[in-house]
């Protein structure tokens, strides 16, 4: 059965979810700068209004 619109929106808003979750986890492990610029870089590529965790 193909994929509605309402089918893609859904899909599309939980993978950018468990995407979010990973570079927060990611982030708070991470220690060096530079490497926390390039994920925070990502992170508000992929959901500009998502808070940043702290170290």
């Amino acid at each position: 059965m193909p994929q509605v619109q309402r089918d893609r929106e859904i899909k599309r808003r939980r993978t950018r979810a468990i995407k979010v979750r990973a570079l927060r986890a990611r982030l708070a492990a991470e220690r060096d700068n530079k490497a926390r610029a390039r994920l925070i870089a990502k992170l508000k590529r992929i959901s500009p209004n998502s808070p940043v965790p702290e170290k």
